[in-house]
């Protein structure tokens, strides 16, 4: 799954466009590197976002394309 569907799907970033628009501006880092929109993610990559003055560690734990609103937050770990 592309990035900035996985993001949008975790209701991570609420919004496609802004996780996409997050991605393009080096926001965003996957295994410690800049990762782009279209980069495909994998079960235990860690993903780092930085928005602002917030910053979020999480490590993916589950990608799948279809996921309800109550069980969004099972497809990641937040770490420190």
């Amino acid at each position: 799954m592309r990035l900035d569907k996985y993001l949008k799907v975790s209701r991570i970033i609420k919004r496609r466009t802004v996780a996409n628009d997050a991605c393009d501006a080096g926001k965003i880092t996957v295994n410690g590197r800049v990762a782009k929109a279209s980069y495909e993610v994998k079960v235990g990559d860690i993903i780092e976002i930085q928005m602002g003055s917030k910053a979020i560690k999480a490590e993916i734990t589950a990608v799948t394309e279809v996921v309800r609103k109550e069980n969004a937050a099972d497809m990641y770990r937040i770490l420190g």
